[in-house]
């Protein structure tokens, strides 16, 4: 896991987290995970994979609808990139 610093932090920030962290039962270490983790990675944010996956059980695709594709690909290997 990556580590981070956080320096010249106010005093009254570092108090406050302090604080927060103690009413919410944690150091102030797993407190200030918890406060980067919601401001980075909202639960309302759109994921790709579940926007797919709906819209796919919206428009009523199957399994079978994917088949086709395994049908058509092309199995012919890539050439190799030349530099010339």
């Amino acid at each position: 896991m990556a580590m981070l610093t956080v320096r010249n932090l106010p005093d009254d920030v570092h108090r406050a987290l302090r604080v927060r962290a103690a009413q919410h039962g944690h150091s102030t270490e797993a407190e200030v995970r918890e406060i980067l983790a919601c401001a980075v990675k909202p639960e309302s944010r759109v994921r790709l994979g579940d926007a797919l996956a709906a819209l796919g059980r919206k428009i009523g695709l199957t399994n079978e609808d994917f088949e086709v594709f395994e049908q058509i690909k092309d199995k012919t290997p890539a050439e190799p990139l030349r530099f010339e």
